[in-house]
């Protein structure tokens, strides 16, 4: 068994924002290795696809030696013992998330023994941001400056009238 202390961030990061992106600083500082997993679901119909969110994603994590960006499909726990990870991170935003995310845990818990969900929190700023809250503000015009990177405010722009459109 590997010593060295994998995390994986898994989600669908459609697309990915500022909270997302403080809980990768959080994990970088209890972990060795941070994965940021995008789900690649087929039932879903995201407005980027997993190439992009894990292209964007990966934009944003340039020079983290210690992080790398990859898609999955199918069960996390699989994915996790690919790629020899023990720990789930699953962001916390509110209470209304705990059930659902506390589920997963147990799920993911009785499908594989040997693997642990760690909740984490993101700063207070961001405690309130979703995907798809970003999407919808984007979509009527809100100013987002400040709850996305830059980079991720192209993208958005760069499909605006293609994918948002009634």
């Amino acid at each position: 068994m590997s010593s060295t202390r994998i995390a994986v961030y898994a989600g669908s990061f459609d697309p990915i924002h500022n909270g997302h992106l403080d809980i990768v600083e959080r994990c970088r500082k209890v972990f060795d290795e941070t994965i940021v997993a995008v789900l690649s679901n087929r039932d879903k119909e995201p407005s980027f696809s997993a190439r992009e969110r894990v292209a964007m994603i990966a934009g944003e994590l340039t020079g983290y030696e210690d992080c790398r960006v990859e898609s999955f499909t199918g069960l996390l726990v699989d994915y996790m013992s690919s790629v020899g990870a023990r720990t789930i991170v699953r962001g916390l935003r509110a209470v209304s998330d705990f059930e659902y995310e506390f589920q997963m845990a147990l799920m993911n818990r009785r499908l594989n023994p040997s693997v642990e969900t760690v909740f984490m929190m993101p700063r207070e700023d961001y405690i309130y941001l979703s995907s798809r809250l970003v999407k919808e503000v984007f979509v009527l015009g809100g100013n987002l400056t400040g709850l996305v990177p830059d980079k991720v405010l192209e993208w958005l722009s760069s499909i605006k009238d293609e994918r948002f459109s009634d």
